[in-house]
């Protein structure tokens, strides 16, 4: 009866005993268990340090993280937006143009498409409705010449026999196409109302807001805000400020905004919110030109809410100059100026976040490290306890 009962009990522990064999964490009587102070506080503080890393390993794998890598651009014939809202308190809206102007040749001469400009008080306060800045509106003249047979006086500009100046805008080209300044105009009939010159004359002490954009080619190039018309005379770009006369042109101004793309999370531009005086010479201030240098990389923005919609836009780096105008023949244009030059490298920034089972690994090493670590703590202690204590109990003894 013994034996039977024996063998049947083998065998149906047989595959639990394999499992007993190779049990890689064996069991410990609770009596060989010897508890001490040291061990608490062993176990306080490694709990303590598994807490910790516990919730930062929470935090880092709640935390979206930014990736960048540089890859080179091999984009051709692409575009850039160049967006901007520039304040310009003691320079007229009448008085400035804007002008773009690259390596490949393209130029555009007094820009008015998709740019507004507003007009300021000398204490800043808007004195218009925002409008569109059309240069055109001011080439309009209210003298009459409706006799289509009239053909008035160049003024000596003229390039043939027979050519007619029947406006002052007429009168204007003329002596720009001889490269002539045309002054003041006060001898002239046709800019006895001229609605550019009227305009300049209103408009003196006067600031003016611009914003807007300008779509210009993927090439080094440069686009700036300067006083007068512009026109191209003999492969040189001139602006025509013979209208002013003498007076101070003070280019003080405050970029609110300047950018060459959609903005993106995170993104920062060097010349938001910059604001820049005139330089004073002498207890006077002193017109000049102001230069930013850009240095544009192409960037690539993906984000994890919308992976497959990318964001193209460009990131860029600044140096700025001044550059005083002297007076003379061979002075500098006053004016705000952007000279941007593209890098051949792109960013491409990517949001990222950690898998979950990169986070369970974590957590896992945290707990196996710290574990391990404190029981090699609480041993070395425990040993380190025991030496001690015989070494005492043996100098009792002696």
């Amino acid at each position: 009866m013994h034996s039977s009962g024996g063998g049947s009990g083998g065998s149906r522990g047989g595959p639990f005993a394999f499992l007993k064999m190779i049990d890689a964490y064996p069991k410990v009587n609770d009596d060989f268990f010897s508890r001490t102070v040291s061990g608490g506080f062993v176990t306080i503080i490694a709990s303590a340090v598994m807490l910790i890393l516990f919730l930062s390993e929470i935090r880092l794998f709640l935390t979206t993280n930014i990736d960048h890598k540089l890859v080179v651009d091999t984009a051709r014939g692409e575009t850039i937006t160049i967006s901007f809202d520039i304040v310009f308190p003691k320079m007229p809206c009448a008085w400035m143009s804007v002008d773009t102007m690259d390596i490949s040749g393209n130029m555009h001469l007094d820009v008015d498409h998709d740019i507004l400009k507003q007009r300021l008080s000398p204490k800043g306060i808007p004195l218009t409705e925002a409008e569109k800045h059309d240069v055109h509106d001011t080439k309009r003249v209210s003298f009459d010449h409706s006799d289509n047979s009239s053909c008035m006086s160049c003024y000596g500009a003229e390039d043939h026999e027979g050519q007619c100046c029947n406006s002052c805008d007429d009168v204007r080209s003329a002596y720009q196409h001889k490269g002539w300044a045309l002054g003041a105009a006060d001898h002239v009939e046709q800019c006895a109302h001229d609605e550019y010159l009227e305009s300049v004359k209103e408009s003196k002490g006067e600031g003016c807001k611009l914003w807007g954009s300008l779509v210009v080619n993927k090439v080094a190039g440069n686009f700036h805000f300067a006083p007068g018309r512009s026109f191209q005379q003999g492969g040189m770009h001139i602006h025509d400020i013979a209208p002013f006369g003498d007076a101070e042109m003070d280019f003080t101004h405050t970029i609110t905004k300047l950018s060459f793309g959609p903005d993106y999370p995170g993104m920062k531009n060097p010349l938001d919110g910059l604001r820049v005086k005139s330089k004073s010479q002498g207890g006077k201030d002193a017109s000049g030109m102001y230069q930013y240098f850009v240095k544009v990389v192409p960037t690539l923005y993906t984000s994890l809410k919308a992976p497959n919609k990318a964001i193209h836009t460009n990131q860029y780096s600044v140096t700025e100059n001044f550059r005083e105008s002297s007076g003379g023949m061979g002075r500098s244009l006053p004016g705000l100026f952007v000279f941007y030059d593209l890098s051949p490298i792109k960013v491409s920034v990517s949001e990222q976040k950690t898998s979950f089972m990169h986070f369970i690994t974590s957590v896992c090493a945290i707990v196996g490290g710290v574990f391990t670590v404190s029981g090699l703590v609480d041993a070395f202690v425990y040993q380190s306890e025991r030496l001690i204590r015989k070494k005492m109990e043996m100098g009792k003894q002696g």
